[in-house]
């Protein structure tokens, strides 16, 4: 259970009950992975507070996430665009960041500018999660369909 645990919070920095609805169903719940974090808290390995806003509930972080959340908070936008599969973890649409939920596919795609998800390809078809003026959405298209010149940066598919 602590293995499952510490896997998590590797993953994604910090974890909270809503990031498991896309993980696989064989999985712990959260209820029996709280009692690992609350020991792993009790022991100064992780700290437990509020550091996604706008969600309910206890949240866990490991300490190094911590600093690189502030500095994400303190940046500036630099127009970064990061493209994820479907099937990604990070494809966090419809369930901890708000739209539609969208398919866990190796097919699918999820385009991330600064941070914010703005477009995606479902079905071979962009859709713009953010509005924007036509050459955004033409930068956001020809990223999410991998054409050259784009400058979105692929991450890997989940571990």
């Amino acid at each position: 259970m602590e293995h499952v645990a510490r896997v998590l919070l590797r993953r994604y920095g910090v974890v909270f009950w809503k990031l498991l609805e896309r993980e696989a169903p064989w999985l712990p719940s959260w209820r029996e992975l709280l009692r690992v974090y609350h020991r792993l808290e009790a022991r100064g390995e992780i700290r437990g507070g509020r550091f996604v806003e706008g969600l309910v509930g206890e949240q866990f972080a490991l300490p190094e996430a911590i600093g690189a959340l502030r500095a994400v908070r303190q940046r500036q936008p630099s127009q970064q665009l990061v493209c994820v599969s479907g099937s990604d973890p990070l494809n966090l649409v419809g369930t901890v960041l708000a739209g539609d939920k969208l398919p866990a596919l190796a097919g699918t795609r999820v385009l991330y500018e600064d941070g914010v998800p703005v477009a995606a390809l479902v079905a071979n078809k962009p859709q713009f999660l953010q509005e924007a003026d036509g050459a955004t959405q033409q930068r956001w298209r020809s990223a999410l369909l991998r054409r050259p010149g784009s400058e979105a940066h692929g991450i890997g598919l989940a571990v």
